[in-house]
């Protein structure tokens, strides 16, 4: 369990499926202008920002080369590092190629798999597990064995040796095959029955309590539908949703004060 002690005053944000580049370049630059504007508006009372993967649509980190574009969100984030927030990145399915370009940069931590963390404000402690959600849970075997390939260092390694304009324009390619499917999962309903995350959720939430880790919210990205699911009396699950559903209708923001966990949906500056 990472323990992270909280200054007096300040509090923890966290998002999730943000996917800049996607659908295209100009909406995706209108997403990141909202972005860096709420970036701004926490930075007063921000210690911690957590993003919980698939902040952009593909990230891939050759040697000496990063995909372009996002210097503005890029930039905010650098901002608040450069004052002492510091920031958590989950790879998602989308970034699963993170290396070290934003620990160097911005001294920022990546995350692969689901981490817990405490922490401790002046009075209280909260504990929290978190991570993207993708692979999590039974079935979905197919994107699994992709992840294999993915993750996997020799792929990897035959992929970076791919010329940057080859390999970005690839990569987006693909992702322009699922745009309808990605587009409309935040609009399917949620299904508790169904839900792969919250299947492992309720697994590790078990385990959890058997062995008195006193979790009180789990928060996952990846499922692109905002949730807040009481587990029981102790412990809720969460989903971030996502930022690219029409009018930020699925953009919601997970709070962790002193005073407890705040969800509030996102809504632009008119």
């Amino acid at each position: 369990m990472k323990q992270l002690l909280i200054p007096s005053g300040k509090h923890v944000y966290c998002i999730s499926d943000m996917h800049l580049g996607f659908p295209d370049a100009q909406t995706s630059r209108a997403r990141e202008r909202v972005l860096v504007d709420w970036l701004s508006g926490i930075s007063e009372d921000v210690s911690d920002l957590f993003l919980l993967g698939d902040v952009f649509d593909f990230w891939f980190e050759y040697n000496q080369v990063v995909p372009k574009g996002f210097v503005r969100f890029i930039g905010a984030l650098a901002q608040l590092a450069d004052r002492g927030v510091r920031v958590h990145i989950f790879v998602g399915n989308h970034d699963l190629w993170m290396r070290d370009y934003f620990e160097e940069e911005l001294g920022a931590i990546i995350y692969i798999e689901p981490t817990e963390f405490e922490f401790q404000f002046e009075d209280k402690k909260i504990r929290v597990c978190m991570g993207h959600g993708d692979g999590m849970g039974p079935g979905d075997y197919g994107y699994k064995l992709l992840k294999k390939v993915f993750v996997n260092p020799m792929a990897q390694f035959f992929f970076g040796w791919l010329h940057p304009d080859f390999g970005v324009r690839l990569a987006h390619a693909w992702s322009g095959t699922r745009k309808t499917s990605t587009i409309k999962a935040g609009e399917v309903p949620f299904d508790p029955a169904t839900d792969f995350i919250l299947a492992a959720v309720r697994e590790r939430h078990a385990i959890d309590q058997r062995e008195n880790r006193l979790i009180s919210a789990y928060v996952f990205g990846h499922r692109h539908h905002p949730i807040a699911l009481e587990l029981d009396a102790s412990a809720t699950y969460y989903n971030l949703g996502d930022w690219f559903t029409p009018n930020y209708k699925n953009a919601y923001v997970l709070k962790i004060e002193a005073n407890g966990l705040d969800f509030v949906h996102f809504q632009p500056k008119s």
